[in-house]
């Protein structure tokens, strides 16, 4: 779709020859003799680029710009002023004009400005385009659930994502600790910055100083020139520490300092760097327990935890197992452009059954590989791993209940899960599910379910 353009001048042998040579580009193009012309055309249709004259009668050029401005659209500017009033040209640029042309025009000089502005302009939509994309995918609401476990997440998020307190992040592995990371980021007054990522337990301890804080030229063999460590990096962001446990004890007084003094040293430097960094830290071992043993420090313990956040396991919150499945399932059936409509019964059954050591990571890589086998409509048992198996699953049936109260837990789960999954469409719903319309209502009415 060609680049929307309105030509405001009152001269009208220079605005018919601008709109010649721009249509001829390609662009699309609209006149105005004048500013309040101008004006009122924007009043009813969008353009990407107004350009105009200073000088014109009923309203001038920068009075155009202003009003421009006032109505807060995403049109670019650029100004056309002779020689002798390059001062106004200079004021209507302090006021948001994109550029200058001076009289007389050159059009070489103006293709090459609109194609630059243009270039510039799509960098920027794509950019907001795509920092939207990631701020949605890690929205706190997104985070699959509705257990009052998972709630409990939800509230803490939101009260603290927008400050600057450092958070732990507690919970065994794969119960989402980086997702959680990265919702507080996403969704506190840095989002625009960066959020740097680091594995403690991935970078070898020798290099992990040099990781962190970075080293001058010279601190050590091969350190063959400056380079800015992750903490600087994060400079005005977050910095997100996963497995803060495999920090060695004596970088553990170098965070410390960080945290404290807001300002860190280079390996082989004597001068201290300032930086102004949110940390988040997690860890999926319990640090009280690592503080009584001597390998992590206390003081740095009582800095991290000023808030923390210990995320449930997939036992402590047993409901959201088919909401996950469903999430899931959605996500690779997207990805892998199939039209498998859900998950049936029984192995529903097997995934709410079996032992999640590998926790919601777990669940994913179960849910993708069933996706890739399933060749129905419905995700079948046969479509899980052989330990899915019924015969296979060992289940602590005290915690249970009656299987009439599990049955129907199941069952209204199952049901409510369907009537989402279609838009709160019963007869669409009954169609899936296999059975009648008045049997779907007479089950909504049994099972309590407010759809």
């Amino acid at each position: 779709m060609p680049e929307r353009i309105l030509i405001v001048e009152d001269e009208d042998i220079i605005r018919e020859s601008l709109a010649f040579v721009l249509k001829k580009e390609g662009y699309f193009v609209e006149e105005a003799e004048n500013g309040r012309v101008a004006y009122n055309k924007m009043l009813e249709e969008s353009f990407d680029l107004v350009i105009t004259d200073l000088e014109m009668p009923e309203m001038k050029g920068i009075e155009l710009l202003e009003e421009i401005k006032k109505l807060n659209v995403q049109t670019s500017v650029i100004i056309i002023t002779a020689f002798g009033s390059l001062d106004t040209a200079i004021v209507a640029l302090r006021a948001g004009a994109s550029d200058y042309l001076l009289k007389p025009i050159e059009f070489d000089e103006l293709l090459f400005k609109l194609k630059r502005l243009f270039e510039v302009k799509s960098l920027l939509l794509e950019n907001r385009l795509l920092r939207k994309e990631i701020q949605r995918q890690f929205d706190f609401e997104n985070i699959v659930g509705k257990s009052p476990a998972i709630k409990k997440i939800y509230d803490i998020i939101q009260t603290v994502a927008d400050t600057d307190t450092t958070v732990l992040i507690s919970g065994k592995s794969g119960t989402g600790k980086e997702l959680v990371a990265r919702a507080l980021h996403y969704n506190s007054k840095r989002k625009n910055k960066p959020l740097i990522a680091v594995n403690c337990g991935t970078i070898t301890e020798n290099l992990i100083e040099s990781e962190l804080f970075g080293h001058k030229r010279g601190a050590f063999t091969g350190a063959i020139s400056d380079k800015e460590g992750l903490v600087k990096a994060a400079d005005n962001g977050t910095l997100f520490l996963d497995e803060i446990s495999e920090l060695p004890l004596q970088l553990q007084v170098k965070l410390l300092r960080v945290l404290q003094e807001k300002e860190y040293t280079p390996v082989g430097s004597t001068s201290a760097i300032s930086v102004n960094v949110r940390f988040i830290a997690s860890t999926n071992r319990d640090l009280k327990e690592e503080v009584s043993a001597g390998r992590f420090r206390e003081d740095l313990y009582y800095r991290l935890n000023i808030v923390e956040i210990n995320l449930p396991s997939l036992k402590e919150r047993e409901e959201d197992i088919p909401l996950l499945a469903d999430h899931f399932l959605n996500k690779y059936r997207k990805e892998m452009n199939r039209s498998i409509k859900g998950i049936d019964p029984e192995a529903m059954r097997a995934l709410m059954a079996y032992d999640w050591k590998g926790e919601i990571r777990e669940l994913e890589n179960i849910i993708e590989r069933a996706v890739i086998f399933c060749k129905d409509d419905f995700i079948s048992i046969k479509d899980l791993p052989q330990v899915f198996n019924s015969t296979n699953i060992v289940t602590d049936f005290s915690k249970l209940g009656s299987l009439e109260e599990s049955v129907r837990k199941f069952e209204k789960d199952y049901i409510y899960k369907a009537l989402e999954s279609n838009n709160f469409d019963k007869e669409k719903t009954a169609d899936v599910l296999c059975v009648g319309l008045s049997t779907l209502y007479r089950k909504l009415k049994e099972l309590d379910i407010k759809a």
